[in-house]
């Protein structure tokens, strides 16, 4: 299903008990929507549609953060569709009218870029050498990316904004009341930066670079700027056509303006700017728009994620080792709260999204609406086939020291008979994403340890009880049995025994419910991996 309208019923009487629900619903896309219906109260948009945008800076590729803000812009979309029969699009915007000001660390060719510094991204040369220029490239992978996903979306191109003329009524607006919208941006800005500070930026005729110099005439009557560029020389521009663009800032509202746009998220990074923005777009006689400012993510040392550090993760290791459904799983989780955003966090994501899959068919309106996979999946979350867990997997994969997914399906068979490659896709492709995770994070990690004179008695008995077993493999069966040998061996608390088992048996600090551990690899195999740790094999290992 395409990523963009929710799914409506069709039965008149259960669409309006879930509207009636979603009018209620405290999920934050729903939060979102009603504040943007409410712009509405009097009547339908005179554009007849409600416009939902984001924006993307093409300066580099696409990343994980661009699908986050596009992943999040779409939820609110799905959940205003709910809500109202007003029709509504989903703009992305690149900026790619913006100079280039470093050349980027990560292209071929670097030297060809340099004498293009500070020219519009669409006036680069490609350094790939496979389209237009390099705004055009990274829009391509920008488009790319976002189809990738399946999001319903329309692209907007700043450079096709300004030439075509789309923004010249905005522009010749932004001559004539020039001095209110400078007044709003000297009070943001350094006395320094007042003295040289104009919002509009001209594009040299002859080197086609973007100007920062100060402008010393706006026309408004002729809708031009004159200036003098860095050799002392006086050129007179129209602020239309392509000649001129704004800056950022300035750019933000007068975009919104000039789109009418309802709604846009962004991070944090931008909140002291809200005003700003919200003040350029209503003097260019525009409303400002609803927005939601989301926290950003974090590393595992707790330091803001930077493109420049590298630091976090990006959107192809997370697909690496996990599903898009998971991505966006944890993207919906409280989008106001940092989050640490790093490997470890995948598995949990993972079998936290299949527990919200499975729950989503039992709960009622109210709570299926709460439920992250409505919005992930448009009110339709599939059914999950994952009948073992994904931490599960990991320690499968390790205790089996699987090298690809066929290794571990000899073991999901026997556990799920009726479990196989082509009746359980999602379990499948998880079972490749495991060996995968185990492989690259896992294996280097892995800390085995003798067991202490407690620990060693207690997994004894459990090698013996497991030895007499004859209960099959039922999973809560088994963990039943852990449980009273852990009770009887006097670990207090209980899950100090379970811990022991993880460190002993599996080489890590946590792991999955031991019982259905057990019931997944086999009892015969249990016994034989706690003879290995009891004889020390593991630990020296």
């Amino acid at each position: 299903m395409r990523q963009g309208a929710a799914a409506q019923p069709e039965k008149g009487g259960e669409m309006t008990n879930l509207r009636d629900a979603a009018m209620a619903s405290k999920a934050w896309p729903f939060e979102e929507a009603r504040r943007v219906l409410k712009r509405y109260e009097a009547g339908p948009p005179d554009k007849g549609h409600v416009l939902f945008e984001t924006g993307y800076g093409p300066s580099g590729l696409p990343h994980i953060g661009t699908f986050g803000e596009v992943a999040r812009t779409t939820m609110v979309r799905r959940a205003f569709e709910l809500i109202s029969d007003i029709p509504t699009r989903l703009v992305c915007f690149s900026d790619d009218m913006d100079g280039m000001r470093k050349i980027p660390d990560n292209v071929p060719n670097p030297d060809m870029l340099r004498e293009h510094l500070q020219r519009p991204l669409t006036a680069v040369p490609d350094p790939f050498g496979t389209h237009e220029s390099f705004g055009h490239h990274n829009n391509a992978m920008l488009r790319r990316f976002l189809d990738t996903f399946g999001f319903d979306y329309e692209f907007i191109s700043a450079t096709e904004f300004y030439k075509s003329g789309r923004f010249d009524a905005i522009l010749l607006r932004a001559a004539e009341r020039y001095d209110a919208l400078m007044e709003i941006m000297l009070a943001s800005l350094r006395e320094e930066r007042q003295q040289t500070y104009s919002i509009f930026l001209p594009i040299h005729p002859e080197t086609g670079r973007v100007l920062y110099v100060p402008i010393k005439e706006v026309n408004a009557k002729d809708g031009t700027i004159t200036f003098d560029d860095e050799a002392g020389r006086e050129w007179t521009l129209p602020v239309t056509g392509g000649n001129v663009k704004l800056q950022w800032k300035p750019d933000f509202g007068a975009r919104w303006a000039a789109l009418d746009v309802d709604f846009e998220m962004y991070g944090k990074d931008h909140s002291t700017n809200t005003p700003i923005y919200d003040g350029i777009c209503e003097v260019l006689g525009g409303r400002a728009p609803e927005h939601f400012t989301y926290e950003l993510f974090l590393d595992q040392n707790g330091e803001k994620i930077s493109k420049s550090k590298g630091n976090g993760l990006t959107i192809d290791e997370w697909l690496t080792y996990a599903s898009t459904e998971s991505l966006s799983y944890f993207m919906f989780l409280k989008p106001k709260t940092a989050k640490r955003m790093y490997f470890d966090v995948i598995p949990k994501a993972v079998d936290e999204y299949h527990q919200q899959l499975r729950a989503f068919p039992t709960q009622d309106a109210a709570a299926q609406l709460a439920n992250p996979v409505w919005h992930i999946h448009g009110g339709k979350p599939p059914e999950s086939r994952m009948v073992v867990p994904f931490s599960m997997l990991l320690n499968l994969a390790s205790v089996a020291a699987a090298e690809d997914k066929s290794g571990l399906w000899g073991f999901i068979r026997r556990y799920a008979p009726e479990a196989s490659p082509e009746t359980h896709p999602d379990l499948d492709q998880a079972a490749e994403f495991a060996v995968r995770y185990f492989r690259d994070f896992v294996a280097p990690e892995r800390r085995f340890r003798l067991p202490t004179e407690q620990e060693r008695a207690a997994i004894a008995d459990l090698r013996g009880r497991l030895a007499a077993w004859d209960g099959g493999l039922d999973a809560e069966a088994l963990q039943s049995l852990c449980f009273a040998v852990g009770r009887e061996h006097g670990f207090e608390p209980l899950r100090a025994w379970f811990a022991a088992l993880y460190e002993v048996l599996l080489g890590a600090s946590q792991g999955p419910r031991f019982g259905g551990f057990i019931a997944l690899y086999g009892v015969e195999e249990t016994i034989a991996l706690i003879d290995r740790a009891l004889a020390g094999e593991l630990a020296a290992s």
